[in-house]
């Protein structure tokens, strides 16, 4: 009998082996995943903030600041509490369990499934990070109106019904991944949400007092190109991290990424400088951001001439859409989230189901990589079609169902007196030079 066991033993050690292999945590990747998470910090705080505060106007500038700060804070804990463990655990195909509510059962040697090379608690701080930011780009949508107080509870109501379902059905084990949804690092669970809860938000909450009367020019640009930098250079940690390790895949994601910001940059002002005769300054870092957030689903399949089309093709069509589709439809976006992010978002998620290469993504469980169009599977564009629309319809729903509530609890804007004083004073009782 004991010989037994032990043939048996000697027969399932090789692949026990090869599973303890495949589970183990690298000190590259520790590390290089450990720098990644703190460059998409850094995006939140100061990258959007300082790039939202410069295009407020200057009675505002610490409100938006404020904005950030409090979604970096208010996120982060409810992350830990529960947010990680419905997104990231478990198998259900619609959400996760609460295996790891309070982050109950990771130790220093744990590992997730979804991240093989890196500790289970590092994997958690970086997906943390990317709620943090998608929870606080939808705040530059409503600038200079909404109260903060609202603003708060938007970020624990909305955070559990619309971004971690959605990142459980991408990338957690639900039923969009199962199906085959390429989003390397974020079109549909970051942009696309943001993107059309900021338009949602801003229907709902209607148009800032002058919209299209007054002018309501930016503060401060130099502050807005200083927080351009910061979230062109974080995105190499939002993009280039998405590899969840230090190989090739990352840096071919962030070549992508830094040249479709480029080409995003130069034809969005290109475009002003046909039509209106001088590139701006705000175009050209509104065009960076387009290529930025237009690459994110596609960065990590797509070869880097890729990158150069996909940000070339983010900065044509999201300029029209913050310009004539806005007009046209009458919203008051006050920072261009749904045309950028929204709009960027899904483009890019389509985009990865065009350009996407099978020798950047072949794995274990894709041996034969995951092809796109160009490369003979257009079935994977009509897969990209689907968790688009998917998208777009929970967040909408989701997001209405959040501000209806929110403004039952506690109102959603400031009256029309706190609106025109601005909201540094009148919410935070600070002014930008006191």
């Amino acid at each position: 009998m004991h010989l037994l066991v032990g043939i048996l033993a000697a027969l399932c050690w090789p692949a026990a082996a090869l599973a303890a292999d495949d589970m183990k945590i690298d000190a590259a990747d520790t590390g290089f995943m450990i720098i990644c998470t703190a460059f998409v910090l850094m995006m939140t705080l100061p990258g959007l903030a300082l790039f939202y505060s410069g295009m407020v106007r200057k009675k505002n500038v610490l409100a938006i600041m404020a904005q950030s700060a409090a979604a970096t804070a208010i996120v982060s804990i409810l992350w830990m509490i529960a947010g990680y463990s419905l997104a990231f655990t478990g198998d259900g195909a619609w959400l996760g369990t609460l295996d790891r509510i309070f982050l109950r059962g990771i130790g220093i040697e744990s590992i997730s499934p979804l991240a093989k090379t890196i500790p289970e608690i590092l994997f958690m701080a970086y997906q943390m990070t990317f709620a943090v930011i998608t929870c606080a780009l939808v705040g530059g949508a409503v600038a200079d109106r909404m109260k903060f107080s609202a603003f708060m509870w938007f970020c624990v109501l909305w955070l559990f019904v619309v971004y971690v379902p959605s990142a459980h059905w991408v990338w957690g084990g639900g039923f969009l991944g199962a199906m085959g949804v390429l989003d390397f690092a974020g079109g549909t669970v970051v942009h696309i949400n943001a993107g059309v809860a900021g338009l949602v938000a801003a229907y709902v909450l209607g148009p800032r007092q002058g919209y299209g009367r007054e002018n309501l020019a930016p503060f401060d640009l130099s502050l807005a190109v200083v927080g351009t930098g910061l979230l062109w250079v974080g995105w190499f940690g939002f993009n280039g991290g998405s590899a969840l390790g230090a190989g090739s895949r990352a840096v071919f994601a962030i070549v992508a990424t830094h040249l479709a910001a480029c080409a995003g940059a130069l034809v969005w002002s290109g475009l002003e400088w046909v039509e209106r005769g001088k590139p701006s300054v705000l175009g050209m870092i509104s065009g960076a951001v387009a290529g930025l957030g237009t690459i994110t689903p596609a960065s990590g399949f797509v070869l880097p001439w890729h990158g150069v089309v996909i940000g070339a093709i983010a900065g044509l069509v999201c300029y029209f859409c913050c310009t004539l589709v806005k007009a046209k439809l009458r919203y008051d976006d006050s920072l261009d989230v749904f045309g950028v992010h929204g709009v960027g978002g899904i483009l890019g998620t389509l985009a990865a189901g065009v350009f996407a290469t099978a020798s950047l993504s072949v794995s274990p469980d894709a041996p034969q990589g995951l092809p796109g169009l160009l490369e003979g599977n257009p079935k994977q564009l009509g897969i990209q079609f689907v968790g688009v629309l998917v998208s777009v319809a929970w967040c909408a729903v989701g997001t209405w169902v959040c501000l209806m509530a929110i403004r039952a609890i506690s109102g959603l804007r400031v009256n029309k007196d706190e609106e025109r004083e601005g909201l540094d004073l009148s919410l935070h009782g600070e002014s930008l030079h006191q």
